[in-house]
């Protein structure tokens, strides 16, 4: 706040300061007169008591104060500046009118400056300006009409510079949004807005406009029409992997390293449905690796085994049945994936992928560093579409190995999203189908990229897949379980979802 020795009232002050309460100031100074042409004289009812060298020193010192004023030199220098030399006259003349005139005039004079440099946006030299003109004359009402103006003037510059800085963030143009946020400091924004401001521009940065937690759809090309269901995963770091001491632990689930992600990114909120792949394929006209083919591996129930069946392809569900749109898209390889991905772009304009492993694994994990994103043994409700030795098959089997005391009502995928989401508000990312990752498979993390991104060699064929499915094991349902599979590989366990930039 300025310092302003004439105002009593704090409250006041402050609130003229800030530009708030009061009906905005007029916009000339109350009475403001122009400064007198005449050079002032002393008139010799005022002089009558000087001796003849008091009288000629002070007819000296207004002429010289009114020079002063003529170079504008109002308060600088210090000892030849008109305000020095009349208040000399004050001091060998108490009351002296012409002289006491006068520093009024130099007060509002300083004060009308003020206005100028804060309509000039020079608020440090506005503020320097007041604290001179409280020194020279005491007039509440001209102070306080000062100080109401630059408050106004302050908070409207305030004001278009927060909106200008909201609108860059909003195009993106980081740089330009952080010279604002400085034009703001200099201004005097409070530290609450400033540091709204800075959180905006630094989310923004990790998350574009989008914001941690927050879900939404991209439209497609056609009117009405949306993509999946997104959501923006929080930027943050994890340890990827399972610890030797980990009960079911394969050695390729290691060395465990620490993955930092230094931006957000989207993850479907969902495994890609029959329903979303059936409008690709309607819209490209795409055939998948198991059409080309002619067969995928399906669930045998009155055998309870994997096995080939001809005429197999993505419209159909584990059991070889036509499949509901609701149902996970099955019997897609991961190049039947990225290709899915790859028209989401076009659709879009923004850049739709298959999830990194990393990625997958902490959206997965979701903060956790337990064996399963929800705790280390049976869960406590159902959760996920798992093997539990409560789940029945068509044919009345039951799993040999399952969760023990555990029954999600599902024998094979459920509808997506049917059961609870993970912390990071995603379904099925446990259970229900095993989902294709963008990375070349590796033997062992040794050499992995620390900060998220795939894991890519030139002319691999081998790719991650990640997650339990509805036929899994309890140790094949945990965090840190990987498998690989060739690229036009399908069967009736294996889906995907698609990841997004921000």
């Amino acid at each position: 706040m300025f310092f302003v020795s004439i105002v009593q009232s704090c409250l006041l002050a402050s609130m003229l300061l800030t530009g708030s309460g009061a009906q905005e100031p007029a916009e000339s100074l109350p009475g403001l007169a122009a400064a007198e042409e005449e050079p002032r004289t002393t008139p010799a009812a005022e002089t009558s008591q000087l001796s003849e060298e008091e009288a000629a020193l002070v007819e000296r010192l207004l002429a010289d104060a009114e020079a002063a004023r003529q170079r504008g030199w109002v308060v600088r220098p210090r000892g030849r500046s008109a305000a020095d030399l009349y208040r000399e006259v004050l001091g060998i003349v108490p009351g002296h009118e012409g002289a006491g005139e006068a520093m009024a005039d130099l007060h509002r004079q300083l004060l009308d400056e003020a206005v100028e440099m804060a309509r000039d946006s020079d608020f440090e030299a506005a503020r320097t300006l007041l604290d001179e003109a409280a020194g020279l004359h005491e007039d509440a009402l001209l102070f306080t009409w000062a100080l109401g103006r630059i408050g106004a003037i302050r908070e409207r510059r305030l004001a278009e510079a927060e909106e200008s800085v909201i609108g860059l963030i909003d195009s993106r143009r980081f740089e330009r949004a952080e010279d604002r946020i400085t034009e703001l400091v200099a201004i005097g924004l409070d530290q609450a807005r400033l540091e709204a401001v800075r959180d905006a521009l630094a989310d923004a940065r990790l998350y574009g406009t989008l914001r941690p937690g927050q879900t939404f759809a991209d439209p497609l090309a056609e009117p009405g029409d949306y993509g999946p269901m997104m959501v923006v995963i929080p930027a943050g770091s994890f340890m990827k992997g399972s610890p030797e001491s980990e009960a079911g632990r394969r050695s390729h689930e290691g060395p465990r390293y620490r993955v930092t992600f230094e931006r957000g990114f989207a993850l479907a909120r969902t495994e890609t449905t029959v329903g979303a792949f059936a409008r690709f394929v309607a819209e490209t006209g795409y055939r998948t690796d198991a059409e080309d083919r002619g067969w995928s591996r399906i669930y045998e129930p009155r055998s309870g085994r994997m096995t080939r069946r001809n005429r197999i392809n993505w419209r159909h569900d584990y059991l070889g049945r036509e499949a509901a749109e609701d149902l996970p898209v099955l019997h897609v390889s991961w190049r039947d994936a990225r290709a899915y991905a790859e028209w989401l772009s076009r659709q879009t304009g923004s850049n739709y992928r298959l999830p990194s492993e990393a990625e997958f694994e902490y959206a997965l994990r979701a903060g956790s560093q337990t064996r399963y994103w929800w705790g280390d043994g049976t869960p406590s409700e159902p959760v996920e579409n798992l093997t539990g030795d409560g789940d029945v098959s068509p044919t009345n089997a039951r799993w040999n190995v399952a969760f023990r005391d555990y029954s999600d009502g599902f024998w094979g995928p459920a509808p997506v999203g049917s059961l609870k989401a993970n912390p990071f508000g995603l379904y099925d990312m446990g259970g229900n189908v095993m989902q294709w990752t963008k990375d070349c498979w590796h033997d062992s993390f040794v050499r992995a990229p620390t900060d998220g991104s795939a894991w890519i060699n030139p002319g691999c064929d081998q790719r991650v897949i990640r997650g339990g499915s509805w036929s899994s094991t309890p140790d094949m349902s945990r965090s840190a379980y990987r498998i690989s599979g060739a690229e036009d590989s399908t069967d009736m366990r294996l889906g995907f979802r698609v990841a997004r930039d921000l």
